[in-house]
């Protein structure tokens, strides 16, 4: 969903996320001379009203109009030079457990007098926008994402620099509510508040699922598993053991499974064995050709399967709360009882190989009505033909983006830099073409291609920037070391098209992948869903491309040039907001990616 509004020559649009909104804005050309940038303040429960902050400040505040009633970052007293803004409730403002429900967003484009000093703000030149800000849910599908943001200030500034995610004594199951560490002001908090913060809405989806099971004793629960060590989960699932209302298929490839050096998924079976005894709650260890991959949660009752969780959310810490991850909910019994299908055939078969030759591997499933979009949804393993026929009719959508007006692929998938099949390949080369607008992150993609003045090409950055040293103002922030921050195997074609589509799911998109591990790939066919995952995209590669300028790794593409940010690096080190309005050139050059990006979303 999106509203838009506008006013002499000004537009504003919002667009509805998860739990999240992103704000775009439009000027006619001539009204930004003088352009100082774009204050934002949100109004919640008709008379609670924020301003959004932004870190960085006029060189010499004195200088310009300032509100001594708000901090110096909010956007009254140091507008934004951006036309578009992801705004994330809560932080600053609302702590973490922010209001859901309506917010009236209004957008004052601000200007500069003849001595360059901030005007005063004037409510005559705002637009306000309208929407609900809420976890996101659209007829019997929900879409769920954790926030991935380790490596950010807001995270710094909740839980510190050295938070922990996991006690330093082992065990597979502890207390959550135990102090978990202090932040940079000295404040305790807990591993639930911490975990309650990072799981975002994929933590509260599961959990409320899980409880939605424990809570009615007529309900059962078949579940997929590959990472499998989140304390709150391994409890709910021991409790529906000992009550025989629950089976599992887990995977015991090398890194979940060991003889001779335990993992905590060995842990689990012992404690879930222990606890099964005497009712029919039952586990299964396998792999297939190399990884029971799925991560996924089938609900039934008498009647059958009634309620499906899925996504690329494993059901563990690093899972929930370090890696960026997305969990679909399809509230729909035709789908749940297509998922519950391939449970049964993979149970009775041991996990194995042998399903790439039934049905279920080798169809195309689709589902739609009026509460559900057009869905198609694929099982693997497949055999090496469905396989490369699924991944290249994905190609084939992103290559046609390149013959539309205002064509556009957004993406987050794990690794880029290996794998095998035409998926990959498609989107590292993504960046280069000059006819679609791309934007892209991967932990592993192969060469980091960031923002160049005065070109139309894509940006493509990394998850894991090595050794980041930011500049004043900004606070240094965490590495995640061993592991992925990316997780996600998401992408969108066509936003803000006629025929937008995201390709979602646990599947690595790869060849390999689909030839060998249980997956399930996802296509959704609707404007609504690919922009929540759309501004899940936009997001993540804001936040790490700055980042990446940062990394002392990071590489520039052959023959790119310094980024126009650059210029507002102070000789001190320091980063200031401009005080001319050359800032707006590149949004206004069509051949530039600002440019396209304002007239895609703007």
């Amino acid at each position: 969903m999106s509203v838009t509004q506008q006013k002499n020559g000004f537009s504003v649009t919002a667009y509805q996320g998860d739990a999240k909104t992103l704000l775009a804005f439009n000027l006619s050309k001539e009204k930004t001379t003088n352009l100082a940038g774009f204050t934002i303040q949100y109004t919640i429960n008709d008379n609670q009203s924020y301003y959004v902050q932004n870190e960085l400040q006029f060189k010499d505040p004195a200088q310009h109009a300032q509100d001594p009633a708000q901090p110096a970052t909010s956007t009254i007293n140091a507008p934004l030079h951006k036309f578009r803004w992801v705004h994330v409730p809560g932080s600053l403002n609302q702590g973490i457990k922010p209001f859901y429900g309506p917010y009236r967003y209004t957008v004052t484009p601000r200007y500069f007098d003849q001595r360059q000093s901030l005007k005063p703000l004037d409510n005559s030149l705002s637009v306000s926008a309208t929407l609900n800000v809420e976890p996101f849910a659209k007829g019997k599908i929900e879409v769920g994402f954790t926030r991935g943001f380790v490596q950010s200030e807001a995270f710094v500034h909740h839980f510190g620099s050295k938070a922990m995610f996991r006690p330093k004594a082992k065990g597979l199951i502890f207390d959550t509510s135990a102090v978990a560490g202090k932040n940079k002001a000295g404040q305790t908090y807990t591993f639930a508040e911490e975990y309650e913060w990072l799981g975002f809405t994929a933590r509260s989806k599961i959990l409320d699922l899980l409880n939605e099971v424990l809570n009615d004793k007529t309900l059962h629960l078949d579940m997929f598993a590959y990472d499998l060590n989140e304390p709150n989960i391994v409890q709910m699932l021991l409790a529906l053991a000992r009550q025989g209302r629950i089976r599992i298929i887990l995977d015991n490839a090398s890194l979940h499974h060991s003889n001779k050096s335990p993992k905590p998924e060995d842990e689990f079976e012992q404690l879930f064995n222990d606890a099964a005894k005497g009712t029919s709650a039952s586990i299964l260890h396998g792999k297939f050709g190399r990884f029971a991959h799925d991560k996924v949660l089938i609900i039934s009752n008498s009647t059958g399967p009634i309620k499906v969780l899925t996504g690329s959310t494993n059901y563990s810490v690093t899972g929930m709360y370090v890696n960026s991850n997305h969990v679909l909910i399809f509230d729909e019994s035709n789908v749940a009882a297509a998922y519950e299908k391939v449970f049964e055939d993979v149970w009775n078969d041991k996990v194995s190989l042998k399903f790439s030759g039934t049905a279920e591997a080798t169809k195309v499933f689709s589902f739609g009505s009026n509460q559900l979009p057009k869905t198609d949804i694929t099982f693997s393993p497949h055999q090496k033909a469905f396989a490369l026929q699924n991944l290249t009719n994905v190609v084939a959508r992103i290559d046609q983006e390149a013959k539309q007006n205002k064509g556009s692929v957004l993406f987050a998938v794990m690794g880029l830099a290996q794998g095998t099949g035409p998926i990959l390949p498609a989107l590292r080369a993504l960046h280069q073409s000059q006819d679609i607008f791309s934007y892209g992150i991967s932990d592993a993609p192969g060469g980091i291609y960031l923002y160049a003045p005065r070109r139309r090409t894509g940006v493509l950055v990394t998850g894991k920037p090595a050794k980041t040293k930011l500049p004043p103002p900004f606070d240094q922030v965490p590495g995640i070391g061993v592991g992925h921050q990316i997780h996600h195997k998401f992408v969108v074609c066509g936003c803000n098209g006629k025929n937008p589509v995201v390709y979602c799911g646990s599947s690595n998109l790869t060849l390999g992948g689909e030839e060998d591990n249980g997956d399930n790939l996802i296509a959704i066919y609707d404007e609504n869903i690919a922009t929540a995952f759309a501004i899940e995209a936009l997001a993540l590669v804001d936040h790490f491309d700055f980042l990446d300028r940062y990394a002392a790794k990071a590489k520039k593409a052959p023959g790119k040039v310094e980024s126009a940010s650059k210029q507002q690096l102070a000789k001190s080190a320091e980063w200031f907001l401009s005080t001319t309005d050359t800032w707006t050139g590149s949004y206004y050059d069509s051949d530039d990616i600002h440019s396209v990006d304002r007239e895609l979303f703007g």
